[in-house]
């Protein structure tokens, strides 16, 4: 091997050219971890949260932010951000010479799940304090964005007579059950809960308006799991 002379040709070149890099990379990291070169100055936000306060923003930055522009770690920085509360996803880029600019994806909560956490408006779980009035969305871990399609599919065939659903419950044996916003539970269960919904919603309209009025307020049951109609019970007036 040793009498090869293009071979040890090529081997001298490929050491040497190693070792330039190998060089030129050493010095590059060198240059960028110098404390004075390109300092991070400030931090941009694209929009201004509606939700996450600015003093959580403001420990999270001051608590990950180390460096320069170069080697200021944004992964680890993205994932701190995305623990805060309502933070949903968060984009950051580098703006040379001295800033990071941030874009926050806030949670737009559409409803209660399971009395301790909330529901977003793309169907996922997530924990935050709130004081808005939202519908209560009950099921089994993994079932929310289920619950989240068939809530807004229940409540467009409900319009047309001014009801809105208060909570959806799906058992572990996937039954269906509402609550509307006048007291009345619909009982729908496991199969043909929209053509259940839209016989219950057809026969409502043909009622007269006096009757139909009194049905919302003396009825609190109404079991549409039968074929050919439902069962209703009514609110008693027992005093006793």
């Amino acid at each position: 091997m040793w009498n090869n002379a293009l071979l040890i040709r090529n081997t001298a070149n490929a050491l040497i050219i190693f070792s330039v890099l190998a060089m030129l990379y050493g010095a590059a990291w060198y240059v960028m971890h110098l404390p004075g070169l390109l300092p991070l100055q400030s931090v941009r936000l694209s929009a201004p949260p509606q939700r996450v306060s600015a003093a959580e923003l403001l420990r999270v930055m001051r608590s990950e932010v180390r460096g320069n522009l170069f080697t200021v770690n944004i992964e680890r920085l993205r994932q701190s951000f995305e623990k805060l509360p309502w933070v949903r996803s968060v984009s950051i880029r580098r703006e040379f010479p001295h800033r990071l600019a941030v874009q926050l994806e806030e949670h737009q909560a559409m409803a209660r799940w399971n009395n301790s956490a909330l529901v977003n408006q793309q169907g996922e779980t997530f924990v935050a304090g709130s004081d808005q009035a939202l519908p209560g969305f009950i099921g089994q871990e993994g079932t929310s964005a289920e619950i989240a399609q068939h809530y807004a599919r229940f409540n467009q065939q409900l319009v047309a007579l001014g009801l809105t659903v208060e909570q959806v419950a799906l058992s572990p044996r996937h039954a269906w059950q509402l609550r509307l916003n006048n007291g009345m539970v619909l009982e729908l269960g496991r199969e043909d809960m929209q053509q259940r919904l839209a016989r219950f919603v057809a026969v409502q309209r043909t009622e007269d308006r006096r009757q139909m009025t009194e049905d919302r307020n003396t009825v609190k049951y109404v079991d549409l799991r039968y074929r050919n109609g439902f069962a209703v019970r009514r609110a008693t007036n027992d005093k006793g």
